[in-house]
């Protein structure tokens, strides 16, 4: 059976040993991407830092008054426990609660930037538990939540 990822030893690792022949695996934001947003955002802090600082953890410190947070794209091990984008999604908004900007970036599918960017409203209809074509009874769910799209022309842009 195959071990998930953060579970293995750092010299087994995809995230320390890195990815393909190339052995890289620590990724930068393009400084054409970060410029314009730091000029919009003036940001004052990462928590999501390279290279890491020895004892820094940006899901559990406070964050400055403007963030801009590039997190791990895959999961890792925090305080024992495994934790990806929604650990940082819960800390970006607590954060948010506290006054402070957050920009969180984080790749998502194309398909869903269409329909938020065509004006698109989204529910989240929880953990689905689909009914089965063949007899109607109702499966265990996938684990993950269901967002609901909304499209009605008077929220086109």
């Amino acid at each position: 059976m195959m071990k998930h990822q953060s579970t293995l030893p750092p010299t087994e690792n995809k995230f320390h040993v890195g990815n393909g022949v190339d052995g890289k695996h620590y990724w930068l934001t393009p400084p054409d991407v970060y410029a314009p947003l730091h000029a919009e955002f003036n940001f004052t802090f990462d928590p999501c830092p390279y290279p890491l600082p020895y004892g820094f953890d940006g899901l559990t410190m406070e964050w400055g008054e403007s963030n801009y947070v590039n997190p791990p794209f895959g999961s890792i091990w925090h305080e024992g426990k495994k934790k990806g984008p929604t650990a940082w999604a819960r800390k970006a908004i607590a954060e948010c609660q506290k006054g402070k900007n957050v920009v969180l970036v984080y790749p998502i599918d194309k398909w869903i930037l269409m329909l938020l960017g065509a004006g698109a409203k989204v529910r989240n209809l929880g953990d689905v538990k689909w009914l089965a074509t063949e007899d109607g009874t109702a499966g265990k769910g996938t684990g993950r939540h269901i967002a609901c799209f909304i499209l009605e022309p008077e929220n086109l842009p």
